[in-house]
């Protein structure tokens, strides 16, 4: 079984210890796109994926100092450090948990593909849907083709039930061409319920897609059908609105902070 997650936008390397570094499976192809990303300016980067002005220049210089050989990264659980990894906070997991989250998680990124808790990566933001010219086209779909999926595929294979639990964003999810994976998809969805009413708060939902991982990986969880016992922060299954291939976790609407 794999746990897709989406990347976030906002970083974190400051050094933790971890087990030893791995190295990105599609590096090759992140090397040529790093080349292509190089030639931008950051009135590109701004323009490319809606940035200010600051940003645009911070990343025009990260894509600068990308080096792929480079042998020092953050590993890509710790690296990433939004609201879906604050809610996985990878940092606290034991060694244990993180050599078995290795073989079962799994980072879509724009600029990577795809990636291993324990993989290294470089400071870089580059969203999937960005609409970025490669010689394979006009955006990062085109560019990655088939590749996400083949790395997917190449993960199921020996499992003894293959499934893919998928925690990503359509943004990302659309990449890894999940119909084409030839294994069982689940798609997890959370809600808040609030005055007889539910509504997919991001901010939450993002958290809670990291809680899962967590509690996965915490749990040693193989068997798909074994999600729907997913209860962590008053998340439980909607059976009335979930279905075989998509679940629906629901729980009150948290009042406000402060």
């Amino acid at each position: 079984m794999l746990i897709l997650l989406s990347p976030a936008k906002q970083l974190d390397f400051e050094p933790a210890p971890a087990p030893q570094l791995t190295t990105p499976r599609l590096l090759e192809r992140t090397r040529d796109l790093a080349k292509t990303a190089r030639r931008l300016s950051a009135s590109d980067l701004k323009s490319l994926m809606h940035l200010s002005d600051d940003l645009a220049q911070l990343n025009r210089e990260r894509f600068q100092a990308f080096d792929p050989d480079a042998s020092e990264g953050q590993p890509a659980a710790f690296a990433f450090a939004g609201e879906v990894y604050r809610g996985l906070d990878a940092r606290s997991l034991s060694r244990d948990d993180l050599d078995w989250a290795q073989d079962r998680l799994r980072i879509l990124s724009g600029l990577y593909g795809v990636l291993r808790p324990l993989d290294a990566i470089q400071p870089y933001r580059l969203e999937m849907g960005t609409r970025l010219k490669t010689r394979a086209g006009a955006t990062l779909y085109d560019f990655w083709g088939d590749d996400i999926a083949s790395a997917l595929k190449d993960d199921l294979v020996g499992q003894r039930q293959p499934a893919v639990i998928n925690l990503a964003s359509q943004e990302y999810a659309r990449a890894a061409r999940l119909k084409s994976l030839g294994a069982r998809v689940i798609t997890v969805d959370f809600k808040e319920e609030k005055d007889g009413q539910l509504r997919a708060l991001m901010v939450y939902a993002k958290k809670a897609r990291g809680m899962m991982a967590r509690w996965i990986i915490e749990n040693r969880i193989e068997d798909p059908d074994k999600i729907g016992q997913f209860n962590v922060d008053g998340y439980r299954l909607d059976k009335a609105g979930s279905s075989a291939d998509r679940l629906l976790f629901t729980r009150p609407q948290p009042p406000k902070k402060g």
